[in-house]
């Protein structure tokens, strides 16, 4: 049984998916405090110029408020309103790629549907991707565990709960804090995720290819073939329109 773990991210790029098609269950780490200027409220797409932000605003009470309690900011006028602002950007800049048809109608409802805690939206995006790239891995919050500890012991906590026998841990941050030793003794291995990442054929490939996107731009330009291309079951040149 392989578990693994992440903060529920919105719009989540490519490495993402690939730790949770590795695994058997999957744990959203909702109840984890929110850290601004994340991966939790905003991410990135690609635009005629590079790069561009798609954010969802949020309600700022306490600093220790947990990502399942952030609630989305929806004040601002329709006009300008945050769901219209990223659906005009994936429409002006996606509305050509080859597949944006293919998915445009259950994002059009995302965007449209009015949303009032962040972990609902991300989690409803996380869905209809994970639908997207046919991974069928088991998805569970961690609110509903009742975790104990910290950083590590959290983490085993976990694993010894979920029945694992394998934590497939990210390479970045991870390794300075995990107790490898704790996890050896309680029959749990450590799996470190490798993860290289795909090329494939974006818009705009006058300004060249651009890494560490959201998945949907994979999506967008390449349709059913995304998952193998996430996988490295198919590979594809950087060309196209």
């Amino acid at each position: 049984m392989i578990v693994a773990a992440h903060q529920p991210l919105y719009l989540p790029w490519l490495g993402f998916f690939d730790k949770v098609a590795k695994c058997d269950r999957f744990v959203l780490m909702d109840d984890l405090q929110f850290t601004s200027q994340n991966y939790q409220n905003r991410n990135r797409v690609k635009v005629n110029n590079g790069t561009t932000w798609l954010t969802v605003p949020l309600v700022h009470r306490r600093r220790d408020e947990r990502i399942c309690d952030k609630e989305i900011m929806n004040r601002s006028s329709r006009r300008h309103h945050w769901q219209r602002r990223s659906w005009r950007t994936l429409t002006i800049h996606y509305g050509k790629a080859r597949y944006f048809d293919h998915y445009a109608e259950a994002l059009e409802q995302a965007y449209t549907r009015q949303w009032t805690r962040l972990l609902d939206l991300d989690t409803h995006l996380l869905t209809l991707m994970l639908g997207w790239l046919g991974i069928k891995t088991d998805i569970i919050l961690a609110s509903t565990l009742g975790l104990r500890g910290q950083r590590s012991d959290r983490i085993l906590d976990m694993c010894t709960r979920l029945s694992a026998t394998t934590y497939l841990s990210g390479a970045g941050g991870s390794r300075e804090y995990l107790d490898v030793e704790k996890f050896n003794q309680a029959g749990i291995g450590i799996s470190w995720q490798q993860f290289n990442h795909p090329t494939y054929p974006q818009r705009y490939p006058e300004i060249g290819f651009l890494r560490y996107l959201s998945a949907l731009d994979l999506l967008l330009n390449c349709g059913p073939t995304s998952a193998d291309l996430l996988l490295g079951r198919k590979t594809a040149a950087p060309t196209g329109g």
